[in-house]
């Protein structure tokens, strides 16, 4: 059985040991593609740096956010599984996408209908041991997740959807530690929607000449030649509504001072060295991990600095 590496996977990962059997399943949750888990882990790490402000981190906040990580992966596997059984046909006819698992047929409809259970069984046991609002609110995003795939066939939005999807975690995180979702908590979640949005229509435009040919729609094909403006746009409609939140949540100065500077210093160059190249594209996507982790340390700075006081003094 040939299987192939797909253009965005790492060439150095764990993933490249496994028994070539298990690789297709592997792909089917992008394990050998880590920034997709990454991503939907961040807002996690900054919902719960935010509702940490005013305290100090300790153990249960650390075994939440080990609980979170274990959920991430888990469900971004399952929703990924999902997308390529719903989208085998029109994965068969793009290029970047035709040598999934599934158009490619290294794996059957039915194990990964196997395979997308046993994630969600990981996803639940994350969810019994969480406080019981955070359940509420997890069992909330299952709507989103569930519809996503049918997103680019109904609307040129299907980044704002994945917004949604993808940023749902922030408040699963802050109705753990708090026990209520708090406005700084909403706030967060929308800078989270709108940093998705900008993100991902930067992973759009290595798509859009098939999705054209297929009719998949995105707001890379939306916004067309003039895709820079609106997506810069939405990036610094994050840090506004990020910095609102911290605001509200009593962040000391640094960490508005903080969030200004990780704006102005990786975010301008991120939108400002994308050319027509596929690999730019990829490449200024690949860094939306740092921006994520970056804003998440700036939240952090207040719950940090009070946990490690006792320490300096």
């Amino acid at each position: 059985m040939s299987i192939s590496t797909p253009e965005d996977a790492l060439r150095r990962h764990w993933t490249a040991r496994v028994p070539t059997r298990l690789r297709p399943f592997i792909q089917l949750s992008r394990l050998d593609r880590p920034i997709g888990w990454q991503l939907l882990y961040l807002p996690c790490l900054m919902g719960l740096a935010l509702a940490t402000i005013g305290d100090r981190f300790d153990g249960a906040d650390a075994t939440l956010a080990a609980l979170l990580l274990v959920g991430a992966i888990a469900m971004r596997g399952a929703g990924c599984t999902w997308n390529d059984i719903l989208d085998r046909k029109v994965d068969a006819q793009v290029d970047r996408t035709r040598a999934r698992p599934l158009p490619a047929g290294t794996v059957s409809v039915r194990n990964a209908a196997i395979w997308m259970a046993a994630q969600c069984a990981i996803g639940l046991a994350v969810l019994l041991v969480l406080p019981r609002l955070a359940q509420y609110v997890a069992l909330g995003s299952i709507p989103l997740v569930a519809a996503y795939p049918l997103m680019k066939r109904i609307t040129w939005w299907p980044q704002a959807w994945l917004g949604l999807c993808f940023s749902w975690g922030g408040l699963v995180a802050v109705a753990a530690v708090e026990g209520a979702v708090p406005a700084e908590a909403l706030i967060l979640f929308a800078g989270c929607v709108a940093w998705v949005i900008a993100y991902d229509t930067i992973y759009a435009l290595q798509d859009v000449e098939d999705d054209a040919l297929v009719g998949v729609r995105s707001t890379a094909r939306l916004f067309g030649a003039r895709w820079r403006a609106p997506t810069a746009g939405f990036y610094a409609l994050a840090f506004l509504l990020w910095t609102i939140a911290a605001v509200l949540a009593d962040a000391p100065f640094a960490s508005i001072a903080a969030l200004v500077f990780v704006g102005a210093t990786i975010v301008a160059p991120t939108v400002a060295t994308i050319n027509g190249a596929h690999g730019a594209a990829l490449t200024a996507f690949k860094r939306n991990a740092l921006i994520g982790l970056a804003v998440a340390a700036t939240f952090a700075i207040d719950p940090l600095w009070r946990a490690l006081a006792p320490f300096a003094s």
